[in-house]
């Protein structure tokens, strides 16, 4: 790492209102639009952890805005721009130094309350429902899959969006019945399409995307969108491609590092979370960066 910066674990700008603060992002409501700012704040088994990632917040924006951009052309978003400048505000402009580079200004829509997950490999909650029922979200799979391994095909498996405490796997009929039938369809087709696209991208660089969570919202003229976050770190698995060995888990670029972590000190997933030691932060912010770099071919800093 080229130099250590102190991370921002808040915000508070006068003069905006707050809105929302999430796990990680704080949310300030600017007329008909929203403006996320992301935090270096990092959360794992849904409880916030005291300590920051270094330049975490950057790379959840930076790579949002990437695939934002890259997936415009089959799916709109909520992105308006990332530029302090084009964002027209003269209270941004005052605070450029705090948001530079980790704001973005969407649009605002009504937020669908299901949590859209596609997996296409074999990991994490996943994994252990799958040894327990051989099935995912109600979805049944063959017998024999090792962890990790490559499902036979991508499959949707949605959650609730839990406001607090975890989020909760659940059936397509739950959604079904939760938003309606036309409506979970059209989440489930976009998603399936948003993640095909993504994973042969990211597969071109060296990088196994092997789940991923999509949130969307509707707009007022009834347009289903992609909001939140894409295709970072916080919301998927990255595994490198150079090394991937079923039957084990993988080395990640995401925070799964943290939560590997956090379970080897038998944490009990319970607030207050433990401090992170200086050298976890540090090998966390790393990967944030190299998934920057893999993914954009850009380097952030």
């Amino acid at each position: 790492m080229k130099h250590k910066i102190t991370p921002l674990l808040t915000t508070n700008i006068p003069d905006l209102t707050l809105c929302n603060r999430g796990k990680v992002r704080d949310i300030y409501e600017i007329n008909n639009t929203l403006l996320i700012v992301a935090t270096d704040r990092i959360s794992a088994f849904d409880v916030i952890l005291p300590s920051g990632i270094p330049y975490k917040g950057q790379v959840l924006t930076g790579l949002s805005e990437f695939w934002f951009n890259y997936t415009s052309r089959i799916i709109e978003n909520h992105l308006i721009t990332t530029h302090i400048e084009q964002m027209g505000n003269p209270v941004i402009s005052r605070h450029k130094d705090i948001l530079a580079g980790r704001a973005m200004l969407v649009k605002k829509v009504k937020v669908i309350p299901v949590e859209c997950v596609v997996r296409g490999y074999l990991a994490g909650s996943g994994w252990k429902e799958y040894q327990k029922t051989h099935s995912i979200c109600g979805i049944k799979l063959p017998a024999g899959l090792k962890e990790s391994d490559p499902l036979p095909e991508p499959i949707f498996t949605p959650s609730t969006k839990a406001t607090i405490g975890h989020d909760e796997n659940i059936t397509f009929s739950k959604v079904t019945d939760m938003i309606g039938k036309n409506l979970a369809e059209e989440l489930k087709e976009k998603s399936m399409k948003l993640y095909l696209l993504a994973r042969d991208y990211a597969l071109d660089r060296g990088i196994i995307i092997c789940d991923t969570k999509f949130e969307w919202g509707i707009t007022e003229k009834n347009t289903t969108i992609l909001i939140d976050e894409a295709l970072t770190p916080d919301s998927s698995r990255f595994w490198p491609q150079d090394g991937y060995v079923p039957g084990k888990p993988q080395h990640s670029y995401d925070k799964q590092f943290i939560r590997d972590y956090l379970e080897s000190v038998h944490w009990d997933k319970k607030p207050p979370a433990p401090t992170l030691p200086p050298e976890i932060i540090q090998k966390t912010s790393e990967k944030y960066l190299n998934a920057y770099k893999a993914l954009t071919g850009q380097n952030l800093l």
